[in-house]
């Protein structure tokens, strides 16, 4: 009977004399999987999956880098916010 592949397998050749119940060898072969992680380039689950891993390196980091990040999110829900105000106000405008 055929093996299904783990997780952990995937990166054995990497992971080499290191004990795969180590919290820190798990976090090594999750940061390898991060990194070789291809995600479908021009579809909306792309751009999810880009966010969500931005988000998810966000959450991990501290002190001025994550300060950069919730910067860049808070410039975009802005510009967003100031888009929508900006197209409801000249619809509205339109219509009265």
């Amino acid at each position: 009977m055929a093996k299904k592949p783990d997780e952990n397998d995937r990166f054995t050749e990497d992971l080499v004399g290191l004990d795969p119940q180590d919290p820190e060898a798990r976090e090594f072969a999750a940061h390898l999987d991060r990194m070789e992680r291809e995600h479908p380039g021009y579809t909306v689950e792309g751009y999810l999956a880009g966010v969500q891993d931005f988000a998810d390196s966000a959450n991990r980091t501290t002190g001025h880098r994550r300060l950069v990040a919730v910067l860049v999110v808070g410039m975009i829900l802005l510009a967003v916010a100031l888009t929508v105000w900006f197209a409801l106000s000249d619809i509205l405008t339109f219509i009265f």
